[in-house]
């Protein structure tokens, strides 16, 4: 793999978090509405600049992987520094994505390894290269680690190690979706809402507790249950979650992140000839 392919292979997952970003109506989510209030439109417009901010890192990240050749603890080491690296840089943008950063850094990561690799392959590799811990880390706890230690709940770190379970069922989603004759962000928004089904949100714990975690489990299967967002009456249901959860300001952020995840090992193998305009 040269570097031309590294690039390409963020510039994949770049898309891919912008491709979840554009998604509308996402419940409790930032989507496109925000641009048409003033409230959130500043907002909006830096969490799609700032996602453009995780490319060279993510590019570092398929290099490092390219170069090490195997998911080994030098290269779990390495994906963490270039992780709180790309962080910061991300923070100077504007801020954002960092659960997005992690799955797509430990995904692009597992491609890089394995260029022709799909979906499957791609999960195991990155729970292989997430088994290892980075003991270069720091030692403080994240919100999110001390709240998995609270409530028991897998968390990002869980879910990777898992091999990113909710990203396949996103992936198999997406496929149902579509099958069905979703069109595409139909499908994407299904795929939303099968993880948010079942996650176990350590962003929603936080904020609302388990009894908000579950309120918004139920809020989603109730979404999917009346026929998923190609039908009047699955449609009405997303609307409907939306306006409650906006009204909580509870924001499943966790589901959009693994999303974005699932986006990328979607499109792979990624060629690296000319990006459409």
């Amino acid at each position: 793999m040269s570097s031309r392919e590294d690039e390409a292979l963020a510039l994949a997952a770049v898309d891919a978090l912008t491709g979840q970003l554009a998604l509308s109506p996402k419940p409790g989510l930032p989507d496109p509405r925000d641009l048409g209030a003033r409230a959130t439109s500043r907002d909006h417009c830096s969490l799609r600049w700032s996602a453009k901010a995780l490319a060279p890192g993510l590019a570092a990240m398929a290099a490092a992987a390219r170069r090490t050749g195997e998911p080994s603890p030098q290269l779990r080491a390495e994906l963490g520094a270039i992780g709180r690296c790309t962080e910061h840089s991300v923070s100077l943008a504007g801020g954002g994505h960092r659960g997005a950063l992690w799955t797509l850094g430990l995904l692009v990561a597992a491609a890089a390894l394995d260029p022709g690799a799909r979906s499957e392959d791609v999960a195991t590799a990155a729970k292989k290269i997430a088994a290892h811990s980075d003991k270069r880390a720091p030692r403080r706890p994240s919100r999110g680690s001390s709240v998995s230690a609270k409530y028991g709940a897998a968390g990002a770190r869980g879910e990777a190690r898992a091999g990113f379970p909710h990203v396949r069922r996103a992936l198999d989603a997406l496929t149902r979706s579509r099958k069905a004759g979703a069109d595409e962000a139909e499908a994407r928004l299904d795929a939303l809402l099968t993880v948010m089904s079942t996650l176990q949100d350590t962003e929603l714990l936080y904020t609302a507790g388990p009894f908000g975690l579950r309120h918004v489990q139920a809020g989603a299967r109730g979404v999917l249950e009346a026929g998923g967002t190609t039908t009047d009456a699955g449609r009405e249901a997303l609307l409907a979650l939306d306006a409650d959860l906006h009204t909580r300001a509870w924001s499943p952020r966790g589901s959009a992140g693994l999303l974005a995840g699932a986006l990328f090992v979607d499109a792979l193998p990624v060629g690296t000839g000319p990006r459409p305009a």
